[in-house]
């Protein structure tokens, strides 16, 4: 027998073994009713690759791919699989307390901007400022990654360092920032100088943002606010339990929100406030999403509050967060949800009552001061 003969016999052999460990694989499956031919696909190709490819490849590294190439199919940019160490970040985000950089994001049109950075941190430090444009995370540009995943690569674990590549002043540079502990409460309040107005920003809806908000409620009421500006600008969401448990501190009694799932079946998350206690103005842009359009809508449906700014992102549905068994993750979209007026707002966002554009050239907050002003003038319930 030739040579080549004897090499094609051994390849036939080898692929023969594979095939039938995968179809007896197969025949078990499909007896317990669980699997498709579509999955036998997958392993066949899986137990090729490990047997056949001239290096030997890591079979957690071919996993990784596969899940995550299932979820990118999905075409959904808010289910994403979640590396070990972005599922370990946004593990941290919910719970309040994560390292990360020390500042404030917009997205808007493919860009992420720097929006504020707080002092004493290390993008303080680095040089980072308000208007500098991200242009790339870790040498991966920010135009191919959802918004979500920009922040969360940013962020990371304490003492680790990450490269931003950024336009500052009108020309690209690198600036590699070693990263810190950032400790952000999702809630502030203050009151409004000169006037009985209140003013409390939501950052995100994290684990305690509930418990902040009525904290922050109590105080500016001993201070005797007579309204409130509650302000859910470059807000991107969060945990619905912790939205829900602002909204019944300010919203009517019945629907706060209803979340569908694909068999159309509905959770509806119910206030039981008896009373209103305050004008109520809230201020939203083209980065509040998810949770804050959840509150914003709800707050707008039920004639609770008035609504100003700029039309919001428009993220209309609800993911659920699974762990997977190598410390990643995944997110998933399993619902969509509707304001307590039926309204889907996936793609279209809450329009505000009074609109009012922000501009680069713009020497004060105009639409802080548009939302104040309403509230001057309507002082009443």
């Amino acid at each position: 027998m030739s040579k080549k003969k004897i090499v094609l016999t051994v390849i036939a052999s080898a692929l023969c073994g594979s095939m039938l460990t995968v179809l007896a694989a197969g025949v078990f499956l499909r007896s317990a009713g669980i699997y498709g031919d579509d999955v036998l696909r997958l392993f066949g190709v899986m137990k090729f690759i490990q047997s056949r490819y001239v290096d030997a490849p890591d079979t957690s590294v071919l996993v990784d791919g596969a899940i995550d190439g299932m979820v990118a199919s999905l075409g959904d940019p808010h289910s994403v699989y979640m590396p070990p160490e972005v599922f370990r970040t946004l593990r941290q985000q919910t719970e309040g307390s994560f390292g990360g950089i020390g500042v404030t994001m917009g997205f808007k049109d493919g860009t992420v901007k720097i929006i504020s950075v707080l002092d004493g941190t290390p993008g303080a430090a680095a040089g980072l400022r308000a208007g500098d444009e991200i242009l790339a995370v870790d040498g991966i540009p920010t135009n191919e990654l959802p918004s979500e995943e920009v922040a969360l690569r940013i962020r990371g674990e304490v003492g680790t360092q990450v490269t931003l590549h950024i336009l500052h002043d009108g020309a690209e540079q690198d600036v590699t920032i070693t990263r810190d502990v950032i400790q952000v409460h999702s809630v502030r309040g203050v009151m409004v100088d000169g006037t009985t107005i209140g003013y409390i920003r939501i950052a995100s809806f994290a684990e305690h943002t509930g418990d902040e908000f009525a904290a922050e409620m109590a105080r500016l009421g001993e201070a005797g606010m007579t309204s409130l500006i509650l302000d859910l600008r470059e807000n991107p969401g969060g945990l619905i339990t912790s939205c829900v448990a602002v909204a019944e501190q300010i919203v009517p009694a019945g629907s706060i929100v209803s979340v569908i799932n694909r068999d159309g079946d509905t959770e509806v998350y119910r206030s039981h406030l008896s009373a209103r206690k305050y004008p109520i103005a809230v201020l939203i842009d083209e980065n509040s999403a998810s949770a804050s359009e959840i509150l914003a809508g709800a707050l707008q449906d039920t004639g609770a509050a008035t609504i100003v700014g700029t039309t919001s992102y428009g993220k209309g549905s609800v993911q659920a967060v699974m762990p997977l068994f190598h410390d990643d993750g995944l997110k998933l979209t399993i619902a969509k949800y509707i304001t307590p007026n039926g309204r889907s707002i996936d793609g279209t966002g809450i329009t505000p009552d009074i609109a009012v554009d922000r501009a680069p050239a713009d020497t004060t907050d105009v639409q802080f001061e548009a939302a104040k002003k309403y509230l001057e003038e309507h002082p009443n319930l």
